[in-house]
């Protein structure tokens, strides 16, 4: 298993692509919380508050998550990042597998 962390631009936007990942049975689950962020950006420090995506899935489906979420993203360059999860109660970890392809 591992989640996959999307940074996005508001709540609308991490709503349709969670809604999508789980439409396209690329993740089992998925959370949505808000965040304030600080970083880089054309030579200058921008804060924003932005919306943290997170995507429960299987390693094999990051790629596919990425592509998809590359394609309905709104920033030139969004974060999205695989963080592998070592232990996993085993109920759980059945039901993700059950719900995904």
């Amino acid at each position: 298993m591992i989640l996959i962390y999307v940074v996005c631009a508001n709540l609308d936007e991490a709503r349709e692509i969670s809604r999508h990942l789980l439409e396209q049975r690329l993740a089992a689950c998925t959370n949505c919380f808000p965040i304030e962020s600080a970083y880089w950006w054309e030579g200058k420090i921008v804060e924003d508050d932005e919306v943290v995506l997170i995507a429960k899935t299987v390693p094999g489906n990051f790629e596919a998550v990425a592509e998809a979420v590359l394609k309905l993203h709104s920033y030139q360059v969004p974060c999205i990042i695989s963080i592998p999860v070592d232990k996993v109660e085993s109920r759980y970890l059945r039901w993700l597998r059950g719900e995904i392809r």
